[in-house]
């Protein structure tokens, strides 16, 4: 195959352009024996002749204008090519992958990717649900560029494969029936729920919340009903089945349901987002950071 020598073929447009060796020199801050020298090697590499006498000038031959034919259509995806390069550079075009647990997904991520289509069209996240240990695994084998989860299941911060960035204190409030006798309290703590029957995951990162803010606050909560999605849990405490604890990002509005904010003792978790390490500043996955920590904010304040 030629190879084609694009600083060459910018000396033969360039004397297409400007009609003379010499002024096609002048336009590139190059002697006309530079430009003579550089049209002969590319008639070498190329194997036509480029250049024919026209009196006491030279004129481009039938093979040069069919060269040159195709050298625009190269020097337009040249163009192109540099355009897009540099809104690369600046995050504002390219592929980000991101994998995130059920909640995150409406609660950050779609709000994130709401601000990320008004500012930066060109920059495309592709999103998958993920549960902790799946999305590290994505995230080290490559599948996806930045992973969020709970802190309490991220790797450790001594973990030299990921850079973990802190999103949001999510606040875990009270589901209670609309009939509840606390259904009206303003300043509920979690003690005074130690007696009702309580519904929960048998297992997993919820079961262990739960316990372990209900422990905190001085007791075993008695699980009554097991059940592991949010519309499930909802559906029992509107029903009158139990009380349950559920992080804000998850919670949905039912007319049996009531909402209560806990008071002093009110336990949180924290959402983080981790990347491989080295890669956060990367052009795409730096703006998808900074689009998710302006959505926890918003939610924050």
């Amino acid at each position: 195959m030629t190879d084609w020598d694009i600083k060459k073929l910018r000396v033969l447009r360039a004397l297409a352009e400007h009609g003379t060796v010499t002024a096609a020199g002048e336009a590139l801050l190059m002697t006309p024996s530079a430009v003579s020298q550089q049209l002969s090697n590319l008639a070498g590499q190329l194997g036509v002749p480029l250049l024919e006498a026209h009196g006491r000038r030279v004129r481009l031959t039938d093979a040069a204008h069919l060269v040159l034919r195709h050298a625009e259509a190269v020097f337009a995806q040249l163009e192109r090519a540099e355009a897009e390069l540099t809104q690369y550079v600046r995050g504002e075009v390219g592929l980000v992958r991101v994998g995130a647990f059920s909640t995150a997904v409406p609660a950050l991520v779609v709000p994130a990717l709401r601000r990320l289509r008004s500012g930066h069209p060109g920059l495309e996240v592709r999103v998958r649900e993920a549960e902790a240990a799946q999305a590290y695994e994505l995230l080290s084998s490559g599948q996806v560029h930045l992973a969020l989860s709970l802190a309490a299941h991220a790797p450790t911060a001594c973990d030299p494969r990921f850079a973990l960035v802190p999103l949001l204190a999510d606040p875990l409030d009270v589901a209670l029936p609309a009939g509840h006798r606390l259904a009206g309290s303003q300043d509920l703590r979690l003690a005074e729920l130690s007696g009702e029957p309580w519904i929960f995951g048998g297992s997993g990162p919820w079961s262990e919340i739960t316990l372990a803010a209900c422990e905190a606050a001085g007791f075993v909560p008695e699980q009554a009903h097991s059940a592991a999605g949010w519309t499930a849990i909802l559906a029992m405490v509107e029903a009158g089945m139990g009380v349950a604890l559920v992080p804000r990002m998850a919670a949905e509005r039912r007319s049996g349901v009531v909402m209560r904010a806990l008071g002093a003792d009110r336990p949180r978790r924290h959402v983080v987002a981790a990347v491989r390490r080295g890669s956060e500043s990367a052009p795409g996955v730096s703006r998808v950071l900074a689009a998710l920590r302006e959505a926890a904010a918003e939610r924050e304040g």
